[in-house]
């Protein structure tokens, strides 16, 4: 089904891959020679959780940050691997690296939208 997005993590190796459409496939794909595990977003308290994304309405679009009262860390066996909006139906992502801000910028007026990040360690997180 097209627009939903699902994410799959392999059991033995981490490989995580985005799946954004089905075509009418519920197949689960394969990795390692197993099915992978699909992972369900995590939701919280922005004010309470440093994994979950928050979008702030800034000058000319949306600043997106993971941790609001304690910013998520970028060390090199912790990180925010990427974050990601869907704006309006458009998606846009931006890639991270440790040490850098766990936060990112996407130029856009959409009125909806919907942010998730991947977290090397703990997964996905969304926040709407």
């Amino acid at each position: 089904m097209a627009g939903k997005i699902e994410f799959y993590k392999c059991a033995k190796c981490g490989e995580i891959i985005e799946k954004d459409y089905a075509a009418g496939c519920d197949c689960t794909p394969v990795c390692c020679g197993e099915p992978m595990v699909k992972l369900e977003a995590q939701t919280a308290d922005p004010d309470e959780n440093k994994h979950v994304p928050y979008i702030e309405k800034v000058d000319g679009g949306v600043l997106v940050k993971v941790g609001k009262s304690a910013a998520h860390p970028m060390e090199p066996d912790h990180y925010i691997v990427f974050i990601e909006i869907c704006a309006d139906g458009i998606l846009m992502r931006k890639y991270l690296k440790p040490g850098d801000k766990p936060e990112a910028f996407f130029k856009t007026d959409a009125k909806k939208v919907i942010a998730w990040e991947l977290c090397n360690k703990h997964g996905i997180w969304t926040y709407q």
